[in-house]
């Protein structure tokens, strides 16, 4: 239950007659009661219409700087590499997604790209998965292009075609078997393009 609503609750009031009382809307006290945190004008409308400190209608604590050093001596901050990437079934979500526009290169960056800021998914191994996809956009027209000066015939060519599709089809599903067992990438770059 939120600060807001048990102290709402505490004084026997409705989210009607709070908000007539604070002058704030029903829909903005909806909001904090499912977990929106109250700030400036609304949070001391609220508590005043409460009869209440703002500091207890908020859910961060304010530590002062001593205790914050016992804290992080007790509670060591989690580094980089522990932090959890995010959602990794949509982190394979993103991934599998090349995968339709394999034949469409340009496209095969864009929708992970569309996808990466739909989903909310910003985070280190969704760059990475798109920056292998951009590199690969750029190599296949060069190998494909080195393929036919060669001269080689339309079977060579034919046959060049084809691998290089299948390279990448190879590449986006051994990256979304690593994403399942490992929750990091097979094949990926030390950089980001993005």
């Amino acid at each position: 239950m939120s600060k807001l609503r048990a102290a709402r609750e505490q004084k026997n009031l409705t989210q009607e007659e709070l908000s007539e009382k604070s002058r704030i809307s029903v829909r903005t006290i909806q909001r904090i009661e499912a977990g929106t945190e109250p700030k400036g004008h609304t949070l001391r409308a609220l508590a005043k219409a409460l009869e209440i400190e703002e500091a207890s209608l908020q859910d961060t604590i304010i530590i002062p700087e001593a205790e914050e050093e016992i804290i992080h001596e007790i509670i060591p901050e989690v580094n980089e590499e522990q932090k959890p990437e995010g959602n990794y079934s949509l982190i394979k979500i993103i991934n599998l997604s090349s995968l339709l526009f394999t034949l469409l290169p340009p496209l095969n960056i864009l929708v992970p790209l569309i996808l990466m800021f739909t989903m909310k998914q910003r985070n280190r191994l969704v760059r990475e998965i798109i920056s292998v996809q951009i590199i690969w956009t750029v190599m296949a027209p060069i190998v494909f292009m080195l393929g036919i000066f060669l001269k080689l015939g339309r079977q060579f060519t034919l046959v060049l075609m084809i691998t290089i599709v299948l390279s990448n089809i190879f590449l986006i599903l051994r990256n979304a078997a690593e994403i399942d067992k490992n929750k990091k990438l097979y094949f990926k770059l030390n950089f980001n393009m993005i």
